[in-house]
């Protein structure tokens, strides 16, 4: 392959920090910063919730070496699991969270069968970041699990949040 194609596929999609256009003008514009936002993966089968950002990436523990079907009904016996897309803002109080959104994935490990619907995390990911709390799809112990998470991973975050996001988790 060409150096130059090297170069375009890499510049596909863009993470960057701080302010795309600082210093550069036009280069970066359009572009996501995912600096603020964390992948918390909430696991009902064994009753915990945890940070792992490799999630960010489709790298998570629980999504590896498992092939994906984009029909839940392909993977009959998969376990329920969600990730979480939390985002993290600074107010004049301190940190809060700013946006929680749950994309949901099935995952049968002995059979290396998963289901996950992409354009759902994507979307999930972006309302996230817009500042959305979308959990009202998520089964009640999940949610449970994730808003006790959060509460307990930073009291002073859960304090700061929006009364929206602390309803979410009533």
């Amino acid at each position: 392959m060409s150096e130059n194609k090297k170069k375009k596929q890499r510049q596909q999609f863009t993470i960057i920090k701080d302010d795309s256009t600082d210093g550069h003008h036009s280069f970066g514009v359009g572009a996501i910063s995912l600096e603020n936002m964390s992948s918390v993966i909430v696991d009902p089968n064994e009753n915990k919730a945890y940070v792992d950002m490799n999630a960010m990436h489709a790298r998570s523990e629980i999504e590896r070496r498992v092939k994906y079907y984009r029909d839940r009904s392909e993977v009959p016996n998969g376990k329920l699991y969600w990730i979480a897309w939390v985002t993290v803002e600074t107010g004049e109080n301190g940190p809060y969270y700013h946006g929680v959104a749950a994309s949901e994935l099935r995952i049968d490990k002995p059979n290396k069968r998963g289901y996950k619907n992409l354009i759902e995390h994507v979307n999930h990911m972006e309302q996230s970041l817009k500042g959305e709390v979308v959990v009202s799809h998520m089964d009640e112990k999940s949610r449970k699990l994730l808003g006790d998470f959060l509460k307990s991973f930073d009291e002073k975050m859960w304090e700061n949040s929006s009364d929206e996001l602390k309803n979410a988790f009533a």
